[in-house]
């Protein structure tokens, strides 16, 4: 297993780097603490790769980096909102779209939309409406008639459980890529 699990962080962990290191740089307000960060994301995805092999590699080390972001910023007591939503995945690892990155993109599809239909009713519906479909709160509020807390309500039950369903699977997607893997499919 150990060798499986270093030939699988050089081959397909690796080739990421600079993808990583661009995404680092973005988003990091110390250039000299680069290189810790690129360590730090390969030790917290080695690890967790020892317990479960991730199915989607370049998602996971993204989300590992994005992750690794916020608990410094946390932990420097210096976050907002603003700049947690500013840590976007990036929407692509390479500039090209390969078949294994059309591949990978169609199974986190998959896995979406899986997720959304283990949804409760209302909870899928209110989902869609707003994240999906791009509709206000007061509109989604006005098309079910329900109240406009509902919706926030439902909207913040609907979010955990789709996170919490795509993280089980090594997945996490960024909200944009999400949002937009949906409607090309017309979901």
């Amino acid at each position: 297993m150990h060798t499986d699990l270093n030939e699988w962080f050089v081959r397909e962990v690796l080739p990421l780097e600079g993808a990583l290191m661009r995404y680092l740089r973005r988003n990091s307000r110390d250039p000299g603490e680069l290189p810790d960060l690129r360590q730090e994301v390969y030790v917290r995805v080695y690890e967790a790769a020892r317990q479960r092999m991730p199915e989607l590699t370049t998602a996971f080390v993204f989300a590992t980096a994005r992750n690794l972001l916020i608990d410094r910023a946390r932990r420097a007591q210096i976050v907002s909102i603003e700049t947690v939503a500013e840590l976007e995945l990036p929407e692509t690892a390479g500039d090209d779209l390969t078949p294994e990155r059309h591949a990978s993109g169609r199974g986190e599809l998959r896995l979406l939309q899986a997720a959304l239909e283990e949804l409760p009713p209302r909870c899928q519906e209110v989902v869609r409406l707003r994240k999906i479909e791009g509709m206000s709160q007061r509109e989604v509020a006005e098309q079910l008639g329900i109240q406009e807390d509902t919706v926030e309500k439902q909207i913040a039950k609907g979010m955990r459980a789709l996170a919490d369903a795509l993280l089980l699977k090594g997945v996490a997607l960024g909200l944009r890529a999400a949002k937009a893997a949906l409607r090309r499919k017309g979901g």
